[in-house]
């Protein structure tokens, strides 16, 4: 077939049901609905480059797809974790003064240390994401944020008293 939209027709027409019922094995029906149309967008942008035998490889893109929304889940799960232990449900007082003590930890940080920080902690980027972001490599980025925690830790271990906790 040498036209695209018959050839795409064609592979679309024979193995949707297959990339859906492999997407439906490990998702929910919309979610795995989302991951089977992603599949057939990026089999139609990579048209000229399917191998002669395409389902396989459909369903690696799937599979991929699929990892990527489960870690993406994964990251949003933790960040309403965290969200939600900064909820107001204890002493407000308590949280004002750990807010302030992890504010002034930060602020003693360089400029590249808070950036590591914020992009995996907040943003929930992968070391890959990130390093691609800052231009480095992932390993770079890694040691980077590695560092960045450690000294990050320490500046809350060395946090001046105030004057509250001392009486």
């Amino acid at each position: 077939m040498d036209d695209p939209e018959a050839r795409f027709t064609a592979l679309y027409d024979r193995h949707y049901r297959s990339v859906l019922g492999y997407a439906l094995l490990r998702a929910e029906r919309q979610a795995a609905e989302d991951i089977a149309s992603e599949t057939f967008l990026i089999a139609w942008q990579q048209l000229e480059r399917l191998p002669e035998a395409p389902l396989p490889w459909l369903l690696g893109i799937a599979r991929n797809l699929l990892r990527k929304q489960w870690r993406s889940g994964l990251r949003r799960q933790a960040l309403a974790d965290r969200l939600a232990d900064l909820s107001p449900e204890g002493d407000v007082a308590e949280q004002v003064t750990e807010r302030e003590a992890a504010l002034a930890a930060l602020t003693g940080l360089s400029e590249l240390d808070v950036e590591a920080v914020v992009l995996a902690s907040w943003y929930g980027l992968t070391p890959a994401e990130a390093a691609k972001l800052v231009g480095c490599s992932a390993r770079a980025f890694t040691v980077r944020l590695h560092r960045a925690r450690r000294r990050l830790s320490q500046a809350f271990d060395f946090t001046p008293i105030t004057l509250q906790e001392q009486s």
